[in-house]
């Protein structure tokens, strides 16, 4: 008899899921395609031997989309708006423009993941990118994850009410909580253990309201099937807690990077205030947000360990899991690739821990992961670079579960890990479709497919501006990018890149006049093309890369006619250069996804008092532009060098027409000109900013400039295609007669 109560239970428990899954499906469709939400129809089915699976299949007039959650559900959808009706919805805008009458779906389709896993989001992308979502904006983001068949997303926003929490019990005053944590565009830094306080006090009303926006991200989620990865403990704690606890072993730790104070604290995991701490924090974590028993704990990121003695990182890894295990018996510790020790990873179950390889490349010299789940991932953009490019066929061929010999271990998903997203649409749309395909389609035929969904139409001219796009821009060597524009670089005669660790774009990469062919086309492409948000973001992007590019021998034009000493060639090259950078500030304008004031406006639109506003703008105005405290020996300033409308024209047009004062004022000299050596760099040869006189006074330049409050258009102005089709009209020319071709 009670054999039976208990399956009568499961039953009822099963429908009651079934439930509330096709009612979070079909409010899903409704958000995505309202005009056509009646057509569809939702049935909830079993998951195929553990993995996720969609059906597809028509029934008279309506489209049934079969899954087992309403990920597979809306992945569902997403394949039938792709492949059937060829829309897309992405974000650098949408092409939803349906059919009147569905197209029938003449043989039911059937799909099952080779994953498990399919997780997303870096730490960096809540600041690069989402620092100042809303809801209305996280919903949107939510819907792209399940269109996309993500079931396991980072779920960190809130994390400042759980260490306000926390540390409320170790003798810290709220005031003194505030001051520990950073600034809403740092959050990052801070949850990765690398900074405390900088661009702070953090407001109380933020942290009131990320409680509220951190519990409806959650819930929508769960909601769709997902399994969010919460924040676990790993001993990075308030500089201010060794003078509350002094008997305690907490080491203070050298400045991340070398200059940024006032460092961070690190209490040892094997104190036992480690174990009554961690206790705490993932008791108030699962007060305000629950959990699905994933926690990401990554120790000593990008830095050392308190201890260096025999045995001790395993101990760590063991004090890691005992004390997230203490609270939650069912607990999974999520670590990243980034900084993995073996002898930590090892003192977790081998069961107990799944690894994320953010690049997907760490695997190969850790035995994967020694027998531990892992994720192989892509990174692709680091900063929010707006950049184009990546490797279409690399990412389809390393996520492709076909490919994956016994070498690979317990590989049991892939995942996308971006530090910033809303750029290169088509990168992202391939490593998230490879979620329901064993094998890698053929590279060409998704390229055509993508860009049929794209448009909407078949149109010769977009698909030959995307087999250029393929031979250039999208074969590259690697997933990630680096290729830079000297606009966006710090102004030198020779410019090595703009960023840390990136470096100017090259012909090694592609024939930079090829890529011209591209918005070419685009121009060419159907008029009834033009107002469609896709096609008008990809022609600004493609054209936007053109002229990023053709920078690079202008500028270096500049430094030859001031090295040679002839004033007309200088004065020629250096207008050159500065109408380019107009340019490109008024095409950029063109679109939402190009504007620097939408990103302020966000931020101030988060403040409640004047204060909470400047303090916001601020913040979003350092992280684009000098990112940290000033220093002599700074090095991350530039990091994102975003080609931005209003970014442009303010910050990175300025500091070259300074330079090019500068050095005109030196032109006149008889002798004792400027002359410019390595001597001015400091770290991946970018000059530094204390590197002479001239430079002094352009970084404190840039820190008042993040001090301005100057309004930014946050709304695109002028018409895209019009303004495109004049600037290749007079640029292309310039090109043509720079590169050598007719």
């Amino acid at each position: 008899m009670k054999k039976g109560y208990l399956i009568i239970w499961l039953i009822c428990c099963w429908s009651a899921v079934k439930a509330d899954y096709k009612e979070t499906a079909l409010a899903l469709i409704q958000r995505v395609v309202p005009a056509h939400a009646a057509y569809f129809s939702v049935e909830i089915i079993p998951a195929e031997k553990g993995k996720d699976v969609f059906e597809i299949a028509s029934s008279g007039n309506r489209i049934v989309l079969r899954g087992n959650t309403p990920v597979s559900v809306a992945s569902a959808l997403n394949w039938y708006l792709k492949y059937y009706c060829h829309c897309q919805l992405s974000w650098n805008g949408d092409n939803l423009q349906l059919p009147a009458v569905l197209p029938a779906v003449a043989e039911k389709v059937r799909i099952v993941t080779p994953y498990e896993h399919r997780v997303y989001l870096n730490y960096c992308t809540f600041s690069y990118s989402m620092a100042w979502w809303n809801w209305e904006r996280w919903q949107r983001e939510i819907d792209w994850m399940a269109l996309h068949g993500i079931n396991m997303p980072l779920a960190i926003t809130g994390q400042e009410a759980v260490w306000q929490n926390t540390l409320r019990r170790f003798k810290m005053n709220d005031k003194e909580i505030r001051g520990f944590l950073v600034g809403p565009a740092f959050f990052a830094w801070q949850w990765m253990t690398n900074i405390e306080s900088w661009a702070g006090p953090l407001p109380q009303s933020w942290i009131a309201h990320s409680i509220e926006l951190g519990k409806q991200i959650l819930a929508r989620e769960r909601e769709m099937g997902m399994t969010p990865v919460l924040q676990g403990f790993t001993g990075y704690v308030p500089i201010a807690l060794k003078q509350k606890f002094p008997a305690s072993d907490i080491t203070v730790k050298p400045f991340w990077l070398d200059y940024f104070p006032p460092g961070t604290a690190q209490l040892d995991p094997l104190d036992p205030l480690f174990g009554q701490m961690g206790k705490v924090f993932l008791e108030e974590q699962a007060k305000l947000f629950g959990t699905n028993h994933y926690y990401a704990g990554d120790p000593f990121h990008e830095g050392k360990p308190p201890k260096q003695y025999k045995g001790y990182l395993e101990a760590v890894g063991k004090a890691l899991y005992n004390v997230t295990k203490s609270v939650d018996t069912a607990a999974t510790i999520v670590m990243q690739s980034w900084s993995i020790r073996e002898p930590v990873a090892k003192g977790i179950p081998t069961e107990k821990l799944l690894v994320l390889d953010l690049n997907g490349s760490k695997w190969k010299g850790t035995h994967a992961f020694w027998g531990s789940s892992w994720v192989s991932g892509i990174i692709q953009n680091y900063g929010g670079k707006t950049e184009m490019g990546g490797s279409i066929d690399m990412i389809l061929q390393q996520q492709a579960a076909s490919n994956h010999d016994t070498s690979w271990g317990n590989i049991s998903g892939i995942g996308i890990f971006p530090e910033a997203i809303e750029h290169n649409p088509v990168i992202f749309e391939a490593a998230a479709e490879m979620a329901w395909h064993r094998s890698a389609p053929v590279t060409a035929d998704w390229v055509k497919s993508y860009s049929y969904a794209r448009y909407g139409s078949a149109d010769v001219f977009t698909q030959t501006a995307w087999q250029v796009l393929l031979h250039t821009v999208y074969k590259a060597k690697h997933v990630d990018i680096s290729r830079e524009s000297p606009i966006v670089a710090r102004p030198a005669l020779k410019v090595h890149g703009a960023s840390p660790n990136g470096g100017l774009n090259t012909e090694k990469n592609y024939r930079f006049a090829d890529l011209w062919a591209a918005p070419k086309a685009m121009l060419e492409a159907d008029q009834q093309l033009h107002r469609l948000p896709t096609y008008q973001y990809d022609l600004v992007d493609m054209l936007r890369q053109c002229l990023g590019d053709l920078a690079i021998p202008v500028q270096q034009s500049v430094s030859r006619a001031y090295l040679s000493g002839n004033k007309d060639s200088f004065r020629i090259a250096t207008q050159q250069f500065l109408s380019l950078i107009d340019d490109m500030d008024v095409l950029l304008g063109t679109n939402e996804h190009f504007l620097l004031g939408k990103w302020i406006g966000d931020a101030r639109r988060c403040g409640s008092t004047a204060a909470e506003k400047a303090l916001y703008e601020q913040n979003a105005r350092w992280l684009v532009t000098v990112w940290g405290p000033y220093d002599k020996k700074a090095m991350l300033f530039d990091y994102s060098s975003r080609q931005w409308s209003g970014l442009l024209r303010s910050f990175y047009r300025k500091r070259w027409s300074d330079f090019f004062s500068f050095l005109g004022a030196e032109l006149e000299k008889a002798d004792g000109r400027y002359v410019e050596t390595d001597a001015i760099n400091h770290r991946f040869k970018r000059p530094a900013n204390e590197a002479n006189a001239f430079y002094k006074r352009l970084s404190k330049w840039e820190y008042a400039w993040c001090n301005e409050s100057a309004v930014f258009p946050d709304k695109p102005r002028g018409d895209a295609y019009s303004i495109a089709a004049r600037l290749y009209e007079k640029w292309w020319p310039v090109a043509q007669q720079i590169y050598g071709v007719h």
